[in-house]
């Protein structure tokens, strides 16, 4: 019986891993986590002192419940156009460049990343006016303009009101301290897929692999016309490929046992950082000890579902009802990495299968000379055993289709997930546990990471994937 999979169409000719949501901001909390782990409390107490403070009074509105076991912190990248970073740009006022919720969960020491896009277009509520701030009347408006109106509790409230998420604090990473993180590393090392030349970002770069220091490493992630189609989603991963190369700098084993680098990076990230008055040392150190062994696999990126405006292409709004789901799952405490350690099972009670478990023979049944090796490479890479390579002479379906044998249900579902579009067929007899024949609908390998745990299912659904993957694809 042949089972039909939703398609999804990533990027690219083979469709590799990537990411489609976060921010290089959520570097800061998953760093500030991890340096607090290290056991140092007094000297990390000290460097929190330089942190910059400021009072948000949430008792205003009315707020959704907090959820036992997680934080929630919304992070925004300034975009405030003055001082030192005014050479970054001409416009005035405040708002941020970036937003996004870092869920963590500190049951499991997970973390979810839900990317806001400043694009979207959404019902923002009033905020009254406020030192500085002019207030504004409920409105349908930029996500990201309540800060211009009302400063960060505005932007709170609109978060809380839009999303129906509690957040227990916020954390504001400006430009300059970006650049200093980024030198503080000695740079990042990036794969630049194509020249670029951005005189809005203040970038040019050669293609290919190399060393961004700081100011290069902030045109790239800020670079929008110059690369892709100049959208905002497009340029959101492009920042994700950025922050898993930085998170993997800085969890190297040569940086984390150098106590100059560190005190230079967490020196950096704490000098650049505004947050509420209520994120406090003791409130990091709990965060930290729940992440003191954080491993990239933990660290989950998803984008929250969007769509074109109707009437406004150069906008988004929210997809309703899956950006609902989403928003439920982190107020549910979801771990939604699909990766706790536990011991599975999958629906009939059978422990799941692992893609170690598995051994495929790839078959190319397309004109596309030597799509059955490369694809041979991702899945090796997913950690799949691949037994062979070749062109079909049994079974030629149009459709890219994972044959299975009776039994064997729960791998070849496993295996179509991670695919992201194909179908699967039971036959009598194999070979290998599964034959992967790939038809003239190949649109690559979404790259959903295998897990076959049902908590991790909607990350999959957004196309989310984690920091150990980004940032893998060859140059």
């Amino acid at each position: 019986m042949a089972g039909k999979r939703s398609a999804r169409l990533p990027s690219g000719a083979l469709g590799a891993v990537r990411m489609s949501a976060g921010q290089w901001v959520a570097t800061a909390v998953t760093v500030l986590a991890i340096i607090a782990s290290l056991g140092a409390y007094g000297w990390y107490a000290s460097l929190w002192g330089n942190i910059t403070t400021t009072q948000v009074d949430t008792d205003q509105w009315d707020r959704p419940d907090n959820v036992a076991g997680v934080k929630n912190i919304l992070v925004l990248g300034s975009d405030v156009r003055s001082g030192e970073n005014a050479e970054y740009g001409d416009a005035e006022g405040e708002r941020p460049d970036t937003m996004l919720i870092a869920s963590l969960n500190i049951d499991s020491g997970a973390a979810t990343l839900v990317n806001l896009p400043r694009d979207l277009l959404v019902d923002l509520p009033a905020c009254e006016p406020a030192e500085d701030y002019q207030g504004m009347d409920a409105h349908s408006g930029m996500f990201n303009s309540a800060m211009t109106f009302g400063g960060v509790a505005c932007q709170w409230k609109a978060v809380e009101h839009v999303t129906g998420v509690h957040l227990d604090h916020f954390l504001m990473l400006d430009f300059s301290g970006f650049i200093d993180m980024v030198d503080a590393l000695g740079g990042v090392e990036m794969c630049v897929p194509e020249p670029i030349d951005d005189p809005k970002a203040h970038l040019e770069l050669e293609a290919g692999e190399q060393t961004l220091d700081g100011e290069d490493s902030l045109g790239y992630v800020r670079s929008r016309y110059a690369q892709g189609d100049g959208s905002d989603l497009s340029r959101i991963g492009r920042q994700q490929e950025f922050m898993g190369a930085m998170l993997r700098e800085v969890l190297d084993s040569e940086v984390m046992t150098s106590p100059p680098t560190i005190t230079n990076f967490v020196g950096a990230v704490t000098d650049s950082i505004t947050t509420d008055e209520d994120l406090s040392v003791d409130t990091m150190s709990e965060i930290a000890m729940a992440m003191r062994e954080v491993e990239l696999d933990r660290v989950q990126f998803v984008t929250v579902p969007n769509g074109l405006h109707p009437a406004n292409e150069n906008r988004i709004i929210l997809d309703e009802q899956p950006a609902a789901d989403l928003f439920e799952r982190i107020n549910e405490g979801a771990d939604m990495t699909g990766s706790d350690g536990s011991d599975e099972t999958s629906g009939d009670g059978a422990e799941a299968p692992e893609p170690s478990d598995i051994s495929i023979d790839v078959l190319n049944n397309t004109n596309i000379e030597g799509l059955a090796s490369e694809v041979e490479v991702v899945l090796t890479g997913a950690d799949y055993t691949v037994a062979s390579t070749g062109n079909p002479q049994e079974r030629l379906p149009e459709a890219t289709t994972v044959y299975h044998t009776a039994g064997d249900e729960a791998s070849a579902e496993l295996l179509a997930d991670y695919i992201g579009q194909a179908r699967t067929e039971e036959v009598q007899s194999l070979d290998q546990t599964l034959e992967l024949v790939i038809g003239a609908d190949w649109q690559g390998i979404a790259g959903n990471g295998g897990a076959s745990d049902p908590d991790s299912a909607i990350s999959e659904e957004l196309d989310g994937a984690t920091a150990e993957e980004e940032g893998q694809d060859a140059c």
